[in-house]
């Protein structure tokens, strides 16, 4: 079991769903983020327990190398969409997608399955495979 994989059974196992994991160097700092939903919400307590949780696996199996600052997190309203499952539970939302070819989408998300997406913009529907996407996130109009 990799670590991944680890840390996404000790995530569902405190009712929660694993989003996404990444890395990042900010202000001399290595920070190991995690990111997680659940229907519910996501509360602070909830990732003060997820990050209790997870603390042990990361000790065993060390994510960066070095000192670390590990964050838990909800992925938030404004979120990038890297899995088909990202995108299939974003259906509604609104989201901004860059092919490929440089072209950019801009509108809803009203329908995704694990081949393809479309999007409704302003000019009509465009339909769109994962393959030929380059970036996603979704967006929110204040």
């Amino acid at each position: 079991m990799n670590l991944e994989e680890s840390i996404k059974l000790a995530v569902e196992s405190l009712g929660a769903n694993l989003y996404d994991i990444t890395t990042a160097r900010e202000h001399d700092k290595n920070i190991f983020r995690v990111s997680v939903t659940a229907d519910s919400g996501i509360s602070l307590d909830k990732c003060a327990e997820i990050s209790r949780m997870i603390s042990p696996i990361l000790d065993v199996n060390e994510p960066m190398n070095g000192e670390y600052v590990l964050e838990v997190s909800s992925p938030g309203i404004e979120r990038k969409l890297k899995k088909k499952e990202h995108f299939i539970a974003s259906v509604g939302e609104k989201v901004k997608i860059k092919d490929f070819s440089t072209e950019v989408y801009k509108g809803e998300l009203i329908f995704a399955d694990d081949e393809k997406i479309i999007i409704k913009t302003e000019f009509g529907e465009d339909e769109l495979t994962y393959d030929s996407i380059l970036a996603a996130a979704t967006y929110f109009e204040w």
